[in-house]
């Protein structure tokens, strides 16, 4: 059977989340897996069915789909659970919040509208059909790859006006994507609350709104993200002297308006320092000071950085967090958008062409727990062992080994373990050997 395949532990990391679906159906995940890791051409969930050897029973594959999608929950946190294991968390958990679109052409595609284009392209298309996905992300960093994002969950967005389009026993009721990002907060803080570690959420400007930072707030999380240069920030109330005695609640807000172009403008208070971003020692110009913030619901730790061109300001809703802890953060926000690279370019997210709702729910997080599951995998996996660049010499080989180079090597791994099984390892000459693993190098 094509699961025998797999190594053992990754097997057994696919067999526990498994164990979070109904009885009659959970062994189907383990083979369909399977069949989208060897799928060739475009990831249909033909082609998976194809690679898996599993046409003679494609219909109940497609009906596994619409029950996974109902149950992606529990087992995101399964696997969440599972990553912490093999990941050794630091005093903070920090995890990125994000949205992506995907493409879809068929009609009749549940959920699917018309949608703003992050990368337009030399076309300039402004406005993309199809899908958009609420992403979260744990990020964390390797020893020698540095940074490394790890999807986990995702909510489709669905445009007020397409709800309609979707069948009402579905009981899918429309939420802003605001509101996707909430409850992905609330649902990684029940996750994790038996680890009993700090977290921390990097979102992009977007995401820096009332409805997420109240649940990170909720939550005893901690938020950082862009602010914008025309926000409405007030000063921090003065302290009442010891011994003085006021009416009523202290004041959490100020009562002097504060003016981000002013601050950026002005000469004096910068600072510079030396950082480690994006896996080099960078410096940069700062200045940081505490502002009271109404969105936030009280004080922040405000990071204006000047640019080459002009200034970017950030926040962060810990007022004592240092400078290097918020633009370490918002530098490794990047994992994710080389998540969303990873995942169309290598699984082949949104090409999956399912119509149904909740099939296509499935089969985003299916393309996502398959990146994660390989970089768990290749998580202490030595670099000669997960990219061999010998035929390409134009290359550099100490380069770090890409989301591709992991997933390749998954594959070779399976392919040589299941050789020996064969029977013919120690029969064939060194001719056919040499065949074969031509062969091999072709296929992963």
């Amino acid at each position: 059977m094509a699961a025998c395949k797999l190594p053992a532990e990754l097997a057994s990391w696919i067999a526990q989340l498994a164990s979070m679906l109904h009885g009659r159906v959970a062994w189907r995940l383990l083979p369909l897996l399977v069949g989208a890791l060897f799928a060739q051409g475009r990831k249909t969930v033909a082609s998976w069915l194809r690679g898996g050897r599993l046409g003679g029973d494609f219909k109940a594959y497609y009906y596994f789909l619409g029950s996974l999608g109902r149950n992606v929950k529990s087992v995101a946190a399964q696997l969440f659970r599972r990553a912490v294991q093999v990941v050794e968390p630091g005093e903070r958990l920090l995890l990125a919040i994000d949205d992506t679109p995907t493409k879809r052409y068929a009609p009749h595609v549940e959920g699917a509208g018309i949608h703003h284009n992050p990368t337009p392209g030399p076309a300039d298309q402004k406005f993309v059909y199809g899908h958009v996905w609420v992403t979260l992300s744990w990020v964390v960093r390797h020893t020698l790859w540095g940074t490394i994002g790890l999807p986990l969950l995702a909510s489709l967005y669905v445009r007020q006006k397409n709800i309609k389009s979707i069948a009402p026993w579905y009981r899918v009721r429309f939420q802003t994507k605001l509101q996707q990002a909430a409850a992905l907060v609330e649902w990684t803080v029940q996750t994790l609350r038996w680890l009993g570690k700090t977290l921390w959420f990097v979102t992009d400007g977007a995401y820096a709104k009332r409805a997420v930072l109240r649940a990170v707030h909720a939550a005893g999380a901690i938020l950082v993200s862009r602010l914008r240069k025309d926000a409405a920030l007030w000063s921090v109330p003065p302290m009442a002297k010891l011994g003085q005695r006021r009416k009523g609640r202290p004041r959490k807000y100020g009562s002097k308006r504060i003016s981000l172009a002013k601050r950026a403008g002005h000469r004096h208070g910068w600072q510079q320092g030396v950082f480690v971003l994006y896996g080099e020692k960078v410096h940069k110009t700062y200045k940081t000071f505490l502002a009271t913030y109404k969105p936030a619901g009280g004080l922040i730790r405000v990071v204006l950085v000047k640019e080459a061109q002009s200034w970017v300001a950030f926040f962060c809703t810990k007022p004592d967090a240092t400078v290097q802890e918020i633009l370490e953060a918002v530098a490794d926000r990047g994992a994710i958008e080389q998540n969303f690279h990873d995942l169309k370019e290598v699984h082949g997210t949104g090409q999956q062409q399912v119509r149904n709702y909740w099939a296509n729910i499935a089969a985003y997080h299916v393309t996502m727990w398959w990146h994660t599951l390989i970089e768990l995998w290749a998580w202490g996996k030595p670099h000669r062992q997960l990219s061999d660049r010998r035929a390409s010499p134009w290359d550099d080989p100490a380069r770090r080994p890409s989301h591709a180079d992991r997933r390749n090597a998954l594959r070779r791994q399976c392919l040589q373990n299941d050789f020996p099984r064969a029977g013919v390892a120690s029969t064939i000459t060194r001719k056919v050997r040499r065949l074969w693993d031509y062969v091999m190098k072709l296929v992963a």
